[in-house]
This record gives C-alpha cells, sequence and structure tokens, in this order.
C-alpha cells in the first residue's frame, strides 16, 4: 500500500482553510447580528449590520451546501 503524502498533504491544507474560512465568517454574522441588537438598544437603527449578518450567513449556507453537492456527486 502506498500512500499519496502530497496529495494528503493537499487535502488536509484545504480542509484546514476552509475551515477557518468558514468559521470566521460565521463569526462575522454573529458579531453583525450584535451590533445590530446594540445599536437597537441605543435607539439607532443597524441596518447595514443586520443585513452583512444575514449575508455571512447566506454564504456560510451556500458553503455548506456546494460541500453536500461535491460528497453526493
Amino acid at each position: 500500500m502506498k500512500i499519496d503524502w502530497a496529495a494528503l498533504g493537499s487535502v488536509f491544507g484545504v480542509s484546514l482553510l476552509a475551515t477557518v474560512l468558514l468559521v470566521g465568517l460565521f463569526t462575522l454574522g454573529i458579531m453583525g447580528l450584535s451590533r445590530q441588537e446594540a445599536a437597537t438598544a441605543q435607539g439607532g437603527s443597524a441596518a447595514l449590520a443586520r443585513t452583512g449578518a444575514y449575508a455571512c450567513f447566506a454564504l456560510c449556507a451556500a458553503a455548506v451546501a456546494y460541500g453536500i453537492f461535491l460528497i453526493v456527486t
């Protein structure tokens, strides 16, 4: 049995990068929602923060859906 270490390292690197990016994007969405709540509590409007948070969550969902698509096909 021969292990292709270069391919294994490549898969590991891409998986690590995708995980860090996805978690970072989700974190930005959570931060956007918390800033929207803080602005609302102070009597202001934070439509941009809410829109950005929803965009981050939509990108996370799209990345997960693409991953599932790659696995299924």
